[in-house]
This record gives C-alpha cells, sequence and structure tokens, in this order.
C-alpha cells in the first residue's frame, strides 16, 4: 500500500461504509419504486425518496465514522422541496426508508430518527467546496432517470484536498463485474469501485465481503475497435461525428450515470464522449468520483481540448465544451476526432447564419 493510500485509510474505509449501505438503500427501493415516491425538481428534472435517502444515509455515516472532525460535504440534493406544506408524507417515508437501511446492518440499531433529523442532514451538503481544505462530494442517485427506469444509477462519493480529488467511491448496483455490460449474468451484477490517488482503482462485488480486484482500462489500440459510452438522455450529434472519424464500427452503449465510468475503468468499453447544450453547467458531484476511478484505473480524463478536469472552482466545472474519457492509447486519436468534429461543427453553425 502507497503511502498516499495509507493517509485516506479511514476516510476510505468511511467512504465504503456509507456508499455500501447508501447503495442497500436505492436498491430497496428501485424495486418497489411508486409514482408517489417520485418528485419534480424546479429545473424538472426528477428527484425521488431515494435520492435524499441516500444523501442522509452518506451523511451519518460520515459524521459517525470521522469524528470528531468537521464534515464538508458538497452534495446535489437540497431540503426546499422537502419543506414545502405537504411534504410531511414524503418526509415520514424518508426517515423510515434510512432508519430500515441503518438498523439492518445494525449501525442504529436504537436510534429514532425524526424528519427533523433528516432534514439537518440533508442541509448539511450545502458546503460549496473549493481550492483550499478538504471537502466530501456526493451524488446521492446520479442518474435519476435510470433509476426510475430500473436501469443504471450509481451513488458516487469523493474526496476533495485543496481542490484535488484523491480519492473516490462508487456504487454501480445494476453494473455487471464482468468487463461485457451488454451480457450481464444474475450472479455478477453490483459493484463497488475505490480508488486512491496514486494507488490505482479497484472493484469488488457489492454484496458480501468479496476481496477488491485491481482493474485496468482496455488494452485496444485502434480506435475501429473502440466501444464508446454515451449518456441514455439526449445525446448529442457530435458524438456520432466523433465515432465515425475514428472509424467505430460498434453502435454506443448508452447507460445513464457514473456507471460509464466504472464501465470503462475495468475494460467494458474504451471511450466516453459528454458534450452538452450550450450554456450547461456541468456539476462537479457528476464526474468527482467516476473520474479518480477511470484515472487511477490508468484512463485519461479531459475536457475537448485535453486538458484535466479542475474541481477547485466550487459546485461546478470551468471546461472547455465536453468531457471526453479514453485510454492514453486512443488519446491521439479522439482529441484529432473531436477538433475536426468542433470546427465542422462551428463551419455548419456559420452557414446556417448566413442562410
Amino acid at each position: 500500500m502507497c503511502i498516499c493510500s495509507m493517509a485516506y485509510e479511514k476516510e476510505l474505509a468511511a467512504a465504503k461504509k456509507a456508499v455500501s449501505l447508501a447503495a442497500r438503500l436505492c436498491q430497496k427501493l428501485q424495486r418497489s419504486l411508486s409514482q408517489s415516491d417520485i418528485l419534480t425538481k424546479p429545473d424538472n428534472s426528477p428527484v425521488t425518496v431515494a435520492d435524499f435517502g441516500s444523501q442522509v444515509v452518506v451523511t451519518l455515516v460520515l459524521q459517525k465514522e470521522l469524528q470528531p472532525e468537521p464534515l464538508s460535504l458538497v452534495a446535489e440534493e437540497d431540503s426546499g422541496e422537502l419543506r414545502k406544506n405537504g411534504a410531511e408524507a414524503v418526509l415520514e417515508s424518508i426517515a423510515n426508508l434510512v432508519k430500515d437501511t441503518l438498523d439492518s446492518d445494525g449501525y442504529y440499531p436504537s436510534s429514532p430518527l425524526s424528519t427533523d433529523h433528516v432534514l439537518r442532514a440533508i442541509e448539511c451538503g450545502r458546503s460549496e467546496g473549493g481550492s483550499t481544505g478538504r471537502h466530501w462530494v456526493l451524488d446521492p442517485i446520479d442518474g435519476t432517470r435510470g433509476f426510475v427506469r430500473g436501469e443504471q444509477y450509481a451513488v458516487g462519493l469523493a474526496l476533495l484536498v485543496e481542490g484535488q480529488v484523491v480519492l473516490g467511491v462508487m456504487a454501480c448496483p445494476n453494473l455487471p463485474l464482468a468487463c461485457d455490460t451488454q451480457k450481464p449474468s444474475s450472479d455478477e451484477v453490483g459493484c463497488l469501485f475505490s480508488a486512491t490517488k496514486g494507488d490505482g482503482s479497484y472493484v469488488q462485488p457489492l454484496k458480501g465481503d468479496g476481496t477488491p480486484q485491481k482493474v485496468q482500462v482496455s488494452s485496444i489500440d485502434n480506435p475501429e475497435e473502440a466501444k464508446f459510452f454515451e449518456s441514455y438522455h439526449k445525446p448529442m450529434p457530435i458524438h456520432s461525428s466523433i465515432a465515425k472519424k475514428l472509424g467505430i464500427k460498434s453502435l454506443p452503449v448508452r447507460m445513464d450515470s457514473q456507471a460509464k465510468y466504472g464501465a470503462l475503468a475495468q475494460g467494458g468499453g474504451e471511450i466516453y464522449l459528454r458534450f452538452t447544450r450550450n450554456g450547461y453547467q456541468e456539476s462537479i458531484w457528476d464526474h468527482a468520483a467516476g473520474s479518480i476511478v477511470t484515472t487511477e484505473a490508468g484512463g485519461v480524463v479531459m475536457d475537448a481540448a485535453g486538458n484535466a478536469l479542475d474541481f477547485s472552482r466550487g459546485k461546478h466545472l470551468c471546461h472547455k465544451t465536453g468531457i471526453i474519457v479514453t485510454t492514453e492509447k486512443l488519446k491521439p486519436w479522439l482529441l484529432k476526432a473531436v477538433k475536426e468534429s468542433m470546427e465542422e461543427d462551428k463551419l455548419h453553425l456559420l452557414q446556417l447564419q448566413h442562410v
């Protein structure tokens, strides 16, 4: 074990405990999800009682495991919708879900959990992060749309120290342990990824006490043989342009959440493309855990200009359009295809403006 890993041994154990329990909560609810469990945020994106419950579980576990250290947490969900009149039943449902999850592990066997405790735990995630100090970064359910459909989602937790991601843990309950993301077998589904800076990336079964196994990105060096991942929801046309320039023959693998990072880290594909609409700001919780899992497995995470992502600027990433993830062997090919496709896009827009 390297010195860096030993320095964060306590934090890694706490993160794995927190994420595993949060994933257990999510799995339980996904099997019985009803319309009353789904709310709509002001931006029209879905949020479920599992999103809130997962955030509460992670917060409570980190607070207990890391005491007396104060917890600075940058998390996706806030309590605004839950403090409105009429949200009492939802709050009670979240409290019961969290208590059942912790009780099932003997974690808080006799502790009463009130709705006030739930609200305070959610509001603990209000930190802004930044370039100084230690901040945990949490996405309690990344890929809520996939969660609602019964498909891929992830619980992602990372630790920032002085603006650098030094540790990441990610649960992907519906991702197969084997590399083939298209043919999962029922007894090989459910991954818990973990990575510490300088110590590699590991995966173990989400259930049970399996030994963590080191993972490595694919060794494919011919871009025509590469498989690429993109989001299930509204993939951008530039993705197909890039794939065409690379000569990729296979269809894209579409899935929600940072599960794409995990699949790439264990060699299930070679390229992940994420271009978004103009003006969209990427949140750090959507990439922090997945990025270190992938880079410690030998992968590369960068913006469209080839720069590493900067997690030190607060809740949002400041980067040039697009995030691309790949292997060192395919990086030159991919950057060339991205540059050509972006130049063609700009030319096309200029031509439209003059029609």
